[in-house]
């Protein structure tokens, strides 16, 4: 049996923050210990993590490792280790890939590769049609994450746009159902409003102006009333709009709500204003959006109207990223950086650090019922993050992991560190190393 003890580290851990060791043995966590440890640890390896956060592995709910067909950005491999290097310890995956995953010949050929190469522990979402509920029905749910929908046109189209297969998936699928929301037909009738005002070469400040509050909330309006109809359980995607938080409530635990949404780091980051400077390198789908949106965003996730913070990491090549607004790839890498960014905003009172990880790892285990991940419990799966949280270090080319090699933080300095990252007990990250030998598991669902 392999042993390790983390002794002496700041745990932050379900809603508390104390001085505390943990106890690994395999890959489990054997004893959480507030205060002496007990002689019967003594033959464990120790690790000294006096001043350090100890916290669960991060979960996020949305990324796109570009697997298969899109590797020149991205791969499981290359973005696994980003993963862990971050402290993202468990992703899902997102459909969109060439061949898209809406098959089961497709999904398997996935979870085949994540056990082949990811450092991190591995999960994907199935990907629905306009035709697929065939494939659907066949799904075991305890093996997907949900079934994804693109409600607006992203990288690699997989638009679900017929009446009635809205219908039949929302009242047929019995699974959780996650959503890009954006209304086709609003982002069309903007984009001909302002080219034919101003020609076909729109800067990057056109971006929230075409795929707009309207078009946001249109689409998330339209799902949340699909789904209230229908019984539904949805879960909306990358909220980028104050508007949009009218169509989620806190006024119920997590475990009984129907409707449910995330968030992801770069709209609790940036706004609107901060095109000027980062230009394409900020192009999202949804857009950034203005500075009272990131003002309510913030807000509810401390009042937990929004569920979970995530990422939607999409690499593309810088290359991809050139042009108007309309030929621009939208979408950037984060996850090496997406918890960071969030203690970061924890260090200057946005959040509290409690609240970073509710929202990074609690909040996403109990939304997708994820087996055994997600705390720092006995009998958990040892997936621990020690964060220095007085390291001072600047984003750039030589550290960051990302295959596309450029990330939107260059040249930010950041006051917290990730020092080591542990997945199912074993030492995936270690103070600036991957070790390439990690291999993570495939993540299960109740």
């Amino acid at each position: 049996m392999n042993k390790t003890l983390i002794k002496n580290a700041t745990i932050i851990n379900e809603g508390r923050t104390f001085t505390g060791s943990v106890l690994i043995e395999d890959d489990k966590i054997a004893a959480v210990y507030e205060g002496d440890v007990p002689a019967s640890a003594g033959d464990a390896t120790a690790i000294d993590a006096t001043g350090k956060y100890l916290l669960p592995g991060a979960i996020d709910d949305q990324v796109h490792f570009r697997e298969p067909g899109l590797t020149h950005k991205g791969d499981i491999a290359s973005e696994s280790r980003a993963a862990v290097a971050g402290g993202v310890t468990t992703f899902m995956d997102m459909p969109n890939t060439k061949p898209q995953t809406t098959t089961l010949a497709d999904l398997e050929w996935k979870l085949q590769r994540g056990a082949e190469t990811s450092v991190a522990n591995y999960s994907f979402f199935f990907g629905g049609t306009n035709d697929n509920m065939d494939e659907i029905r066949k799904l075991d749910r305890s093996r997907v994450a949900g079934l994804k929908l693109f409600l607006g046109s992203s990288t690699g189209n997989m638009l679900v746009d017929k009446k009635e297969s809205l219908e039949r998936i929302f009242g047929e699928a019995g699974m959780l159902i996650a959503i890009h929301a954006e209304k086709e037909e609003v982002i069309k009738r903007n984009i001909a409003h302002y080219t034919g005002l101003y020609g076909e070469d729109l800067d990057i400040s056109f971006h929230s102006k075409i795929r707009s509050e309207e078009a946001c909330y249109a689409s998330s309006s339209e799902a949340a009333e699909l789904a209230a109809r229908l019984d539904s359980r949805l879960h909306i995607l990358h909220l980028s709009t104050a508007k949009e938080l009218s169509l989620l409530s806190n006024k119920l635990p997590l475990s009984e709500k129907k409707i449910t949404g995330e968030v992801c780091v770069h709209h609790l980051w940036f706004h609107d204003g901060d095109y000027e400077q980062f230009g394409n390198r900020i192009k999202w789908n949804p857009s950034i959006k203005t500075l009272a949106d990131r003002t309510a965003l913030r807000e509810a996730v401390n009042n937990n109207t929004i569920d979970i913070v995530a990422t939607d990491h999409a690499p593309h090549l810088l290359s991809e990223k050139e042009g108007s607004c309309l030929k621009a790839a939208s979408g950037g890498p984060l996850i090496q950086h997406s918890l960071i960014v969030m203690l970061e905003l924890a260090m200057e009172g946005r959040f509290t650090y409690e609240k970073v990880v509710e929202k990074m790892a609690h909040m996403p285990a109990e939304l997708f019922r994820v087996d055994r991940r997600g705390y720092i419990r006995p009998g958990y799966y040892a997936d621990l993050v020690l964060v220095d949280p007085k390291e001072t270090w600047t984003v750039a080319k030589e550290n960051i992991l990302y295959k596309c090699g450029w990330s939107p933080f260059e040249g930010y300095t950041f006051h917290h560190a990730v020092w080591k990252t542990f997945v199912n007990g074993q030492l995936a990250y270690d103070n600036g190393r991957v070790n390439d030998g990690v291999r993570g598991m495939e993540v299960r669902y109740s």
